[in-house]
């Protein structure tokens, strides 16, 4: 965050100084919502939270160092207040936001993130990078910070911070040394993506595809890419697009933009085209990227397939900034996973290999996370068992019980080993369904009730050198059973 008087942020968010004893004091930290991260000169935000409210924390965030706290009520020390705002519907980030305070705090800093991003664009050293999609949006947000660093120091958001609240958070990260603010840009309904936009202007958009996540709240996988296209309708003349050949519904968003359009994919006619597409025992790829008649061998160090379009799309944002096609290779390689819980490929002592793909989960992330896992169990030479433990997918309305049995059915067709469905409710059980009728399976496949039970069935019945893919929506916390099976052995290694 650029520095900033108390006064001058008090102007931009329309707030009030309260018991402010020197106006002119500075902000020479970060903007900063857990008390416990505060650091000196920090701007300390008030928010509602599920256990606790932020503003019971203001007094503990300055004697830690804070220079203000930005909240919705005087506090008792040096404080921006702000007026709460009740009926905003685009608080997507506060569930527990009843007063209104948190949508004004939240409000205030969407401002004042874009009057530090404005003057930091104004002053020639900051290139704003938006990337959206349906999925891979952080693993491709990871390899741009990866092949963007050789060019200058990089700001990305840790994980999927990608809201109200992360969008601004991560862009008052940058400051005058920052030369590439990469952000994801995540939405819920029409007008989210374009509202993320006006907090932070991108002059590169990234949009990877359209699929079926939140199909439940948009309704059609038209209405998600009309949302999604957003992206590229904010981005100036000046701006670049970069677009996914490969789905139709992200090529036609070329006519959307006046940006300069670049287009990736396996398509021939693409200009950053990858071909010899091979992947090896961990599913990693290794293809040719080609572009202006030139072309370089890639192997990336992130497994799945689909990890190509996103390698693609980080490959066209740094030739476009003036990399070159060997810096770009280089850094792909060793682009490792970043982000905690997706694609987390982890080989046990015992030979058990755990993919924590846990984090969140839609169709088409699930699609690609089986067709993985399916390539680390036969790629081998000694095939492997592959297990595949699935909880629910949420916020897919009333598509839900379908897309459930559809990949119920796709498990079997793929020939994973075992099924492990977690969970109760209708969903889960149409995955468990669609699994046995497609494949008239018995002991393959089964319904468990708890992530309890599940562990218990791992831990009996895995064998060395199995395969575990862990996957479900993030409210599902399907994440434990993948951090048992691998705290599991550093157990027993301490026993020993």
């Amino acid at each position: 965050m650029i520095e900033m008087t108390l006064r001058e942020i008090a102007d931009i968010v329309g707030g009030t100084l309260h018991d402010v004893p020197d106006p002119e004091a500075k902000v020479t930290g970060s903007a900063e919502f857990d008390s416990r991260r505060i650091g000196s000169g920090d701007l300390f935000l008030a928010l509602p939270g599920e256990r606790a409210d932020g503003h019971d924390f203001a007094a503990k965030a300055v004697d830690q160092g804070a220079a203000a706290v930005l909240a919705a009520r005087p506090v008792g020390v040096p404080a921006i207040v702000v007026e709460p705002r009740l009926g905003n519907t685009r608080a997507i980030a506060l569930a527990h936001d009843t007063d209104g305070s948190g949508a004004a705090v939240l409000d205030a800093l969407g401002k004042l993130a874009r009057v530090s991003i404005d003057r930091l664009v104004a002053a020639g050293g900051l290139t704003v990078i938006g990337v959206t999609g349906s999925s891979g949006k952080t693993s491709t947000k990871d390899l741009l910070a990866a092949v963007l660093a050789p060019l200058g120091p990089v700001v990305a958001p840790p994980g999927s911070f990608n809201n109200e609240l992360g969008h601004p958070w991560t862009a008052l990260r940058a400051d005058a040394d920052t030369r590439f603010l990469v952000l994801e840009l995540s939405a819920r309904g029409p007008g989210h993506i374009k509202a993320l936009t006006e907090i932070a202007p991108p002059s590169i958009g990234v949009v990877l595809n359209v699929g079926t996540a939140h199909l439940g709240e948009f309704g059609s996988r038209e209405v998600i890419a009309q949302t999604k296209g957003e992206l590229v309708e904010a981005l100036p003349a000046s701006g670049l697009a970069v677009l996914n050949l490969d789905d139709h519904l992200v090529a036609k968003m070329a006519e959307r933009t006046e940006a300069r359009v670049v287009t990736v994919g396996l398509a021939g006619n693409a200009d950053l085209r990858a071909d010899d597409v091979t992947l090896d025992e961990n599913a990693r790829a290794r293809f040719t990227l080609h572009h202006k008649g030139e072309s370089i061998p890639i192997q990336l160090a992130v497994s799945g397939e689909h990890q190509v379009g996103n390698a693609l799309s980080a490959a066209a944002v740094a030739l476009d900034r003036g990399a070159d096609l060997a810096t770009i290779a280089q850094a792909l390689s060793d682009a490792s996973a970043v982000s905690a819980r997706r694609m987390d490929v982890r080989t046990r002592a015992d030979g058990v290999t755990v993919v924590n793909d846990s984090y969140n989960a839609n169709p088409d992330s699930v699609r690609a996370a089986l067709k993985a896992l399916v390539t680390m169990a036969k790629a081998s030479e000694q095939p492997r068992r592959s297990w595949a433990v699935l909880g629910e997918m949420g916020e897919l309305g009333e598509e839900s019980v379908i897309e459930h049995d559809k990949i119920g059915r796709l498990v079997v067709r793929l020939d994973v080993d075992r099924l492990v469905v977690v969970g109760a409710g209708r969903p889960v059980r149409a995955l468990f369904q669609g699994s046995v009728q497609e494949g008239s399976w018995g002991e393959e496949s089964i319904h468990v009730p708890d992530i309890e039970s599940a562990i218990a069935l791992l831990d009996d019945e895995l064998e060395p050198g199995d395969v575990v893919l862990v996957k479900a929506s993030k409210s599902v916390g399907l994440w434990t059973v993948a951090e048992h099976l691998l705290g599991a052995e550093t157990q027993q290694e301490a026993a020993r």
